[in-house]
């Protein structure tokens, strides 16, 4: 749904009474308009209204799936009172806005927050808090720009309809080239049922071309005398649990979640080999290869940190956004549990275990663009929830002798990552050059090849609270910094202090190894090729497999099927549906050897593992 087109829907629904007169369609327009800037936007001193109704989103083409068949209840106060009320999946949920407070409520798991100033933003930053007052609710545009609108428009009316037993005018409007300059409205077609009664809108509704028709119908419509104090305020009972939090925390939670609806992400062309510079920051660059993002970064710490956050800093901050304010805030009603207090709670005992070089260079990215270092720092702890797949195939197994690892990546599709996929190569002033799989912002690493011939990615596992140890993508990063051959990666991920389950396989071309580990804060295996596991009966000749269930078992079934038939395609194809899930965000091929590797990312349509592959070669990015 188009931005524009939300918001004059919510102007529209808070129109106020006005005689039912036999008028024009732009005196219909025309007097609507009058009455919703009265309404948002009242005079000092005019007297306020409670508009209430209860919206359906009809289905409808070219609607987002998350809004389409929904229905919710609102209530609006000028300047500063608003209520909404929804069901998801059989969950009630309210949010609200009750002067200089936000709130929102999980009657399911009868816990809600309330947003308030004063209140610190990061438990380790107690002098960081939000101190400025929230704005009054204003009008999508200036009150001046809409009063013309209907001088911008090409109005006709249609024959009145009925709608729930009330008569309607209904009038059609499309922008003029100017009002789709001045007011950025979509070029479609709207259609406005408003209630002769009292010239309340019924149903509104947009199409464009043949692909999209949305429709907001509007029932139980009322406006009446200002509701009392009690009304706006977090409806919690006296034994859920209620927390005080940043106010700023929910205002970006909303915000994100209003922009989230339509975010899409086209698909791929064929590839052409064409590469470009996009910008430069010392010895860092952001080239475009193929349509793909490509971040190259050398250095210290700072340095790499600052050539990241300024090379990144819009998609970092989107991604920030969406990880932090958007799943992770929004986990929160789904748990019943505050999503800030329990990040910070693992933090703190994460802390002890973190490499400081990775601390100094999150704080040099935060500088870069913008952000605070807290976000930043809590941004990248994000991976320690994946979940995921891989394989590595060599001698018997493969056609041409050569070791292909593979990396099914299975998280949060559809959720704020994909946009920001960017491929980075690092090269620190300690340690190996690598290339990272990864996502704008992100400095640890959860898919990784180094250029001494060694590659590695992780699939998650249970134990979820056990922070006693160095975060995963650390670990991750610290072995393709450090390591130079499959024996120094397990002797390293051996000896240091690791935190809940995680499942590795790890491969080196030097010496035409490859390993499975299976990883607790407390435990250590190693699977060899050709062993097998309780969890992972198959054993295959030359080949390493990790994975869960049914994706298991379709993983063994396909890699038996063409032993020592496998080449480079026929590895990427192991990773398609149903061996990678629904969530499959990315999906990487590495060719230890020569260096060569291949990365799909999922978009609006695909999983990863559907989409068009990109072809790199570290040996030659190093040059």
């Amino acid at each position: 749904m188009k931005q524009n087109f939300t918001a004059l829907c919510l102007a529209l629904v808070l129109a106020g009474p006005a005689k039912a007169e036999d008028l024009t369609p732009s005196e219909v327009l025309s007097n609507s308009l009058a009455r919703i800037i009265a309404l948002v936007e009242p005079e000092p001193g005019a007297p306020r209204k409670t508009f209430s109704a209860r919206l359906e989103m009809a289905q409808g083409e070219g609607m987002p799936k998350a809004l389409a068949g929904r229905s919710a209840t609102l209530a609006y106060q000028a300047p500063d009172h608003l209520r909404l009320a929804t069901t998801i999946d059989n969950a009630s949920y309210q949010a609200g806005r009750n002067g200089e407070q936000v709130w929102i409520y999980s009657a399911a798991q009868k816990f809600g927050v309330v947003g308030s100033n004063h209140v610190a933003r990061f438990l380790t930053a107690p002098e960081k808090v939000d101190t400025d007052p929230l704005p009054a609710f204003k009008m999508p545009v200036p009150k001046e720009q809409l009063a013309i609108l209907p001088l911008l428009l090409k109005l006709e009316a249609d024959p009145p309809e009925s709608l729930d037993q009330v008569q309607c005018h209904v009038v059609k409007a499309t922008a003029q080239p100017q009002a789709v300059q001045l007011l950025k409205l979509p070029s479609g077609e709207f259609r406005l049922w408003i209630r002769q009664k009292d010239f309340l809108p019924g149903r509104i509704e947009y199409r464009e071309g043949s692909k999209t028709r949305i429709q907001l119908d509007l029932h139980d419509l009322q406006l009446a005398e200002p509701w009392p104090a009690e009304r706006w305020t977090i409806p919690s009972k006296a034994d859920d649990h209620v927390e005080t939090v940043a106010v700023s925390h929910l205002t970006r939670f909303l915000k994100v979640l209003a922009n989230s609806f339509d975010r899409q992400i086209p698909s791929l062309g064929p590839a052409t080999g064409n590469r470009q510079v996009l910008a430069t920051e010392g010895p860092g660059r952001l080239e475009l290869v193929d349509g793909t993002k490509v971040l190259f970064v050398k250095g210290s710490p700072e340095a790499m940190g600052y050539q990241h956050g300024r090379l990144l800093k819009k998609q970092i901050r989107d991604l920030v956004d969406q990880i932090l304010y958007g799943v992770g805030v929004g986990s929160s009603f789904a748990k019943g549990r505050w999503f800030f207090g329990e990040i910070e709670s693992a933090q703190k005992r994460l802390l002890p275990f973190m490499n400081e070089r990775y601390l100094r260079e999150m704080d040099a990215l935060a500088m870069a663009c913008g952000l605070e270092k807290e976000e930043i720092r809590l941004a990248n702890f994000f991976p320690e929830l994946f979940h995921c797949s891989g394989f590595a195939l060599f001698g018997e197994a493969t056609q041409d002798g050569h070791l292909y690892h593979g990396r099914i990546l299975d998280y949060l599709r559809g959720l704020g990552l994909e946009q920001n996929a960017v491929v980075m190569v690092f090269q620190p002033d300690q340690g190996n050059a690598w290339v990272n799989i990864s996502y704008a912002g992100f400095v640890g690493s959860v898919t990784a090849m180094n250029a001494k011939q060694v590659a590695i990615g992780e699939m998650g596992g249970r134990g979820e609270g056990n922070w006693d140890g160095k975060p995963m993508a650390q670990l991750m990063r610290e072995v393709m910094e450090q390591s130079s051959t499959l024996e120094e990666v397990l002797e390293t991920m051996r000896k240091s202090q690791r935190t809940c389950e995680y499942y590795y396989v790890v491969s080196d071309a030097k010496t035409r190894k490859a390993a499975g580990i299976a990883a607790t804060a407390t435990t250590f295996e190693v699977i060899w090729p050709g062993q097998t596991h309780p969890r992972l009966p198959h054993a295959i000749k030359d080949a390493v497999l990790m994975s869960a269930g049914d994706r298991y078992e379709t993983l063994a079934a396909r890699v038996k099927a063409q032993h020592g038939k496998l080449d480079a395609q026929g590895a990427r194809d192991l990773m398609t549906r149903p061996v990678c899930m629904t969530s499959n965000i990315h999906s990487v091929l590495f060719a230890p050897d020569t260096l060569d590797f291949w990365v799909a990312n999922a978009d609006s349509k695909n999983v990863a593992s559907h989409t068009r592959y990109t072809h790199y070669n570290l040996a030659e990015m190093l040059k």
